[in-house]
């Protein structure tokens, strides 16, 4: 079996869906599946990389958002064998998930893969079009931009974010500049900064808000099956 450590929390659930017993090691971020054990090695921003090196992996799984270039370079220096992904949009989640999951070991490709393609392939053209401005943190404020995964996400549910064209892909816009655009919607994911009901909300008061879950916007894993349908419920709930 291929002995496994991930730096991203989707991929460590799809790698424990998949093929159980590989993982040695992920991040105190990944809490997906609930009572997952394995060794801990940091976050995603600062993991230890000599406890992972000491923990002999076969590979590290990694993303280009998520990690860090200088991380990843000193793990392939301790002889350490890394695939980074690069996720930007749904087709692209779908071709990096069976990629991963090869190189992980899984003997066949897993039924919630089909069932997550189906379910985006299944989506309705939408009736009508939404904007939306999505923050992703507060002090300061950032919101999605240009050539994201979340960001593409939501256009095929029928979301088109008002940032999607900016420079940045992950640009600091002050709170008065969000409210001035006017949205339809503003989509609170509740990570990576956790917002609620009570915090996010009333710094857009007059706009609807919808309260989304992190997991379901942003992460490509075995949660893309239900995402659609989840992520519908809560933009359609908003915009009544």
């Amino acid at each position: 079996m291929v002995r496994v450590v991930s730096l991203v929390p989707s991929l460590t659930e799809a790698v424990a869906a998949t093929v159980p017993g590989a993982l040695l090691g992920a991040t105190d971020w990944c809490s997906h599946p609930a009572g997952l054990d394995v060794v801990r090695v940091g976050g995603t921003k600062n993991p230890d990389t000599a406890r992972i090196a000491a923990l002999a992996p076969d590979l590290v799984i990694a993303n280009e958002e998520e990690n860090r270039a200088p991380d990843l370079d000193a793990l392939r220096a301790a002889g350490t064998e890394v695939l980074v992904t690069e996720v930007r949009d749904v087709p692209g989640a779908f071709r990096e998930l069976a990629r991963v999951l090869t190189a992980c070991g899984a003997a066949a490709r897993p039924r919630w893969l089909d069932e997550a393609e189906a379910a985006w392939a299944a989506l309705p053209a939408p009736e009508v079009r939404t904007t939306a401005v999505v923050p992703v943190w507060r002090r300061p404020w950032m919101v999605l931009g240009r050539d994201t995964f979340a960001g593409d996400v939501l256009a095929r549910l029928g979301v088109d974010h008002l940032y999607a064209r900016h420079a940045e892909r992950y640009p600091r816009v002050p709170v008065e500049e969000l409210r001035a655009a006017a949205p339809d919607v503003v989509v609170l994911p509740d990570e990576p900064y956790r917002f609620t009901a009570v915090d996010g909300p009333e710094a857009f008061a007059g706009l609807p808000c919808a309260l989304v879950s992190g997991r379901h916007l942003t992460w490509y894993g075995p949660s893309l099956a239900e995402a659609p349908r989840l992520l519908g419920e809560a933009l359609r709930a908003a915009l009544r």
